[in-house]
């Protein structure tokens, strides 16, 4: 994780809650923050493996790899880590491509072990996006 995507979130008070921004047009229209704290529990919104020029890479190993740092600066912005998350939910338009998505998933979490899931759907917010994945975490 590199400073620089730790240091693109805004984080604002909101209703008693620590809410991180991406900066994302699309949070303030659709209402949502990136990541939001509340005492020790941290949880982040669904992430595609979107790169930071906007595009998608074929490859869905390397789809979740950056859905994976995506969240893990989220995480940082508001004081926690990889090691605090508790459970990820991944949804993937091809249930075929399980094992590649799965392979990359444990290798950023290694023995954390988290629980999960993961689920086919028909269709993510972008036609190039192969996997969507959410976090939430507790911090000590």
């Amino acid at each position: 994780m590199t400073d620089n995507l730790k240091a693109t979130y805004t984080i604002t008070e909101r209703a008693g809650k620590l809410t991180a921004s991406s900066g994302s047009a699309w949070e303030p229209k659709i209402g949502y923050s990136r990541a939001v704290k509340k005492g020790n529990m941290v949880f982040v919104s669904g992430c595609v493996g979107i790169e930071a020029d906007k595009t998608y890479s074929p490859e869905p190993t390397r789809q979740t790899e950056r859905s994976l740092e995506i969240i893990r600066g989220a995480l940082e912005a508001l004081g926690a880590s990889l090691a605090d998350v508790v459970s990820t939910r991944m949804y993937i338009t091809d249930i075929g491509l399980w094992e590649n998505i799965a392979l990359a998933h444990g290798k950023v979490f290694g023995d954390l072990r988290p629980a999960t899931v993961m689920v086919e759907v028909s269709k993510l917010i972008d036609d190039a996006a192969l996997v969507e994945i959410e976090a939430t975490a507790i911090t000590t």
